[in-house]
């Protein structure tokens, strides 16, 4: 017979969602278990670059969510391990011509009338601010509240403040079933090993979140994005920022199923440069993509020429998961009571998870979240979708 034993709350997904989860649940006082069939940041977590951004995203409730997160992630930078490797950079966006720069300066105006610090920046100032970029870019402009953390570490580190808070942490165990009652309440979560018996769920298995959901009984349209990062050898400071092609907030936002590619280019504390980023819809096909690499590569030594020289010593992939709205799914199922969603953020996990975090655990304890949290709502995507439900 499995072991069994009660707690308040089961997450599921120790990627850096997850761990802020169980991190502010725990905090909260809940009894938290967290549950991940692999590593700590074995899944999308683990293959990002740990971006913190609000430089593209347009005015509207992600924007809200990602100013609420940096904060929070300016607050954890004083509480966890400096391994983490909080860095307050800035971003810089740059533009390759008038009508890029056009394009730019109305999206920049828009955050600045919604509260975000933004900079606009001339030709000869790039080069000033990133003395290695190209020459004849138009223009560009400065975020100074972009930031970066290296996610595995971040996410390893909340979860063993959320350990030290009382959250039990369960490793290498694969959820094989979210067990509920016969009027459709969440009663507990089941692995190979142990039986976890709670009152609430919360999904937070990333690009596997629909698995999750169909295991409780509900539906919800996650789904595979696959992006790659090339990684230089490490290099004396370069890149004082990180630096982005206009491109790439078209990029972001669209619903393309093709390969698509921008430049964005940025250092580490370690030394290696990162080079990204692609998307492409292809399911969770992990082969290397020869032409996703050939454009990241050409891409990035057009921002940057003396990268041109540099070599390459690996090439990651991970999938980002991706909700048809590019909102992501946080609070709870329409269907499933006690069952909480904490995905979908694509490629903005890292940066989004505090405040989602923070949000699933005042959602759980019946607290105001601080923030509008109804376009998150799960059942804007489900409601839709009710012909998919196993009923």
């Amino acid at each position: 017979m499995l072991k069994g034993e009660s707690v308040d709350l089961v997450v599921i997904g120790a990627g850096t969602v997850g761990a802020a989860c169980a991190y502010y649940a725990a905090r909260a006082g809940l009894s938290v278990a967290v549950v991940d069939r692999g590593p700590v940041a074995g899944g999308t977590s683990g293959s990002g670059e740990g971006n913190l951004l609000v430089s593209d995203k347009e005015p509207g409730p992600e924007l809200e969510l990602a100013r609420m997160s940096l904060a929070l992630w300016g607050e954890l930078a004083h509480v966890l391990p400096k391994d983490v490797e909080f860095e307050s950079k800035g971003g810089i966006v740059v533009a390759e011509d008038d009508e890029q720069l056009s394009l730019l300066r109305e999206f920049a105006g828009a955050q600045g009338r919604a509260g975000v610090a933004v900079e606009e920046v001339g030709a000869d100032g790039l080069r000033e601010r990133e003395p290695h970029l190209a020459p004849g870019l138009a223009g560009g402009f400065h975020y100074p509240e972009d930031a970066q953390v290296q996610p595995a570490r971040a996410a390893a580190r909340l979860l063993e403040s959320a350990g030290r808070a009382g959250a039990r942490i369960f490793l290498g165990e694969e959820v094989t079933a979210v067990t509920t009652t016969p009027d459709g309440r969440v009663s507990g979560v089941r692995t190979p090993r142990r039986r976890l018996l709670t009152g609430a769920v919360v999904n937070a298995a990333g690009t596997w979140a629909d698995r999750v959901a169909e295991l409780a009984g509900s539906y919800l349209p996650v789904q595979p994005r696959r992006g790659f990062v090339l990684v230089t050898e490490p290099l004396p400071p370069l890149i004082r920022h990180k630096v982005y092609a206009a491109g790439y907030v078209a990029d972001v936002a669209s619903g393309e199923a093709e390969l698509q590619t921008s430049p964005v280019v940025e250092g580490t504390p370690a030394g290696p440069v990162l080079i990204g980023a692609s998307r492409e819809r292809v399911g969770f096909d992990r082969r290397l993509s020869a032409e996703a690499v050939h454009r990241l590569a050409a891409a990035a030594t057009g921002l940057f020429p003396v990268l041109a020289q540099v070599r390459v010593l690996r090439v990651y992939c991970g999938f980002r998961p991706y909700l048809p709205d590019h909102l992501p799914a946080i609070g709870p199922d329409p269907y499933v009571s006690g069952l909480y969603h904490a995905c979908g953020h694509e490629g903005a996990g890292i940066g989004l998870a505090p405040a989602t975090g923070l949000v699933i655990a005042r959602q759980v304890v019946g607290e105001e979240v601080g923030l509008d949290a109804g376009p998150f709502d799960p059942g804007r995507l489900v409601e839709s979708a009710a012909d998919a439900l196993p009923r």
